[in-house]
């Protein structure tokens, strides 16, 4: 009964459901969804298409953006198109760190201010931001560009790994630092770095993991509580830091 009633809904003539991947029983209410959209504008419709491509935005939310941009100023509207177009044809990636920037080398890497004997290893731009938003950390980074993740088809040679072992060739490296998410896949290549990293005479250390001020030891889960107890720190010292 549904297989019919899902092909007579893809049989509709204003909407060609198989071309757009939508054929499977689960797509049953997205096909109800998109039918009922009515647009009085193929122009409206194709713009409303791409920002839904958009990862956590629906049709609805796209349909918002769309008429809010059709409700500013031109000069705005062009603006904003312009500084999309810019932002994909004209950014760089460090050619040091692998971070993104507006030239061959970013402002961290070629700042004398930082000590670049000390690297920390983060999984996108998105952390290095947030360790910086710290003002705690003085080093460099570098950017793997992912996690390991065999699940997802992800493995090492999918990673900027081989461009970190280059930099710790000339020997002028004194630590490094893994801050990498507490997940199976953070852990995965955290094991795998280890393991490629220890071979050089540098200090290997990762950040520290623990209970978050002012979680309560109920709601925490049995992994971060076991670390917490196991990555203890004298009393003094904490009330140092």
């Amino acid at each position: 009964m549904y297989s019919t009633l899902l092909n007579k809904i893809i049989s509709f003539p204003c909407i060609n459901f198989r071309s757009s991947g939508l054929s499977r029983l689960s797509d049953f209410p997205t096909i109800l969804y998109l039918r009922n959209m009515n647009f009085s504008s193929k122009l409206l419709e194709d713009a409303v298409s791409e920002f839904a491509k958009l990862p956590g935005v629906g049709q609805k939310t796209a349909l918002r953006l769309v008429l809010h941009l059709l409700n500013q100023d031109k000069g705005d509207v062009e603006k904003f198109s312009t500084s999309i177009s810019k932002l994909r044809n004209e950014i760089q990636f460090c050619r040091v760190c692998l971070n993104i920037s507006d030239h061959p080398v970013c402002q961290i890497c070629a700042s004398p201010k930082r000590d670049h004997t000390l690297i920390c290893v983060v999984e996108d731009t998105r952390d290095v931001m947030a360790i910086e938003n710290t003002n705690q950390y003085n080093g460099v980074y570098h950017v793997l560009g992912g996690l390991i993740s065999p699940m997802d088809g992800i493995g090492p040679s999918d990673l900027e790994v081989d461009s970190l072992v280059e930099r710790l060739k000339p020997n002028e490296t004194k630590e490094i630092i893994f801050a990498l998410s507490a997940t199976m896949e953070g852990d995965t290549t955290l094991f795998y770095l280890h393991k490629r990293l220890k071979s050089f005479d540098i200090t290997i250390s990762t950040i520290a993991r623990g209970i978050a001020f002012g979680g309560e030891l109920e709601y925490v889960d049995e992994i971060t509580l076991g670390r917490s107890i196991a990555t203890r720190v004298p009393y003094v010292n904490s009330l140092a830091k």
